[in-house]
């Protein structure tokens, strides 16, 4: 172990997670460490390295099966000047370039997959996870109740990502059409393999995503940036942060603005305008005169 490695132990998750049993280190209790870390002023790159540390930590424990996976690995690296540059990996496709990726997806099965993707915010385990059950066609939603990761279905990794997502009426009528199209199978999934039984997520993305983004001229991303793709489209159509936040699933508001804060306006003059609007009752005069005044006035 690096000097860091022990040091990272010693005085950050030795004192945190002490009388924690190994087994209760979940996804919920990782993001309340990340947030106990960064409310005590730990930087953000120092914070990547420690999360680092508690990951191998935690792919041992799987290795000595203490544990059957590491919920390090679903949590999101926190921003700023981070060890991995997670604001430059965030790769969001413009709504043209979402289009002729869908339009460059030979098969419905994964058209519809990448649509739902971009479409739900969902992240590829609960993607590949989904059941026909799961659906609440008379209210337009998707329950999330399981997610598939690791070769097995799981519970969901918090509280909050078991959810409701609100579904566009043009997915809606695209899952209804893949719904008579997709064959049956035991398990009754959305998108199984050909053989019926789940995807496997590696062959997906190497076999049908690379090869659509290409056919489409973009450039290869991950497939975990069409959650990212919905997110900002949400963020662009002005939806509050709280509904953003249940939509994705996360923990808690902080996550959300510490994942995509950096993607909300800093100035809504339209906002301002109205909260002058409200305090002083009268319209402010936005005619030539008073631009004029407010040009005059800021030199």
């Amino acid at each position: 172990m690096s000097s860091f490695e022990d040091n990272s132990f010693e005085n950050h998750l030795k004192p945190y997670f002490e009388k924690v049993k190994i087994n209760q280190i979940n996804f919920d209790a990782i993001e309340k460490f990340k947030q106990h870390s960064l409310s005590k002023e730990v930087t953000s790159p120092t914070l990547c390295k420690i999360l680092i540390t508690l990951g191998a930590i935690l792919t041992y424990a799987v290795r000595m099966h203490y544990i059957d996976f590491n919920p390090a690995r679903e949590v999101e690296k926190p921003k700023g000047n981070s060890l991995h540059g997670e604001k430059e990996e965030m790769v969001i496709l413009k709504p043209e370039e979402i289009r002729a990726l869908l339009d460059a997806t030979p098969t419905q099965k994964h058209r519809v997959l990448f649509m739902s993707a971009v479409l739900t915010g969902a992240r590829e385990g609960e993607l590949l996870g989904l059941k026909w059950d799961d659906f609440d066609w008379f209210n337009s939603q998707l329950h999330i109740r399981r997610t598939f990761n690791h070769g097995k279905f799981m519970e969901p990794k918090s509280k909050t990502s078991g959810r409701k997502i609100d579904l566009a009426p043009e997915l809606v009528l695209e899952l209804k059409k893949w719904k008579l199209a997709c064959p049956n199978g035991e398990l009754n999934l959305v998108f199984p393999s050909e053989t019926g039984q789940t995807m496997n997520a590696t062959n997906m993305v190497t076999r049908n995503f690379f090869p659509s983004l290409r056919r489409a001229g973009l450039p290869q991303i991950r497939f975990h940036n069409l959650r990212h793709c919905y997110a900002s489209l949400l963020i662009a159509q002005g939806e509050h942060p709280k509904y953003i936040q249940s939509q994705m699933g996360h923990s808690s508001i902080n996550v959300t603005m510490d994942i995509y804060g950096h993607l909300m306006d800093t100035v809504n003059q339209r906002d301002a305008s109205r909260l002058g609007r409200t305090v002083l009752g009268k319209e402010t005069d936005q005619g030539e005169n008073g631009s004029k005044m407010v040009a005059e006035a800021g030199k």
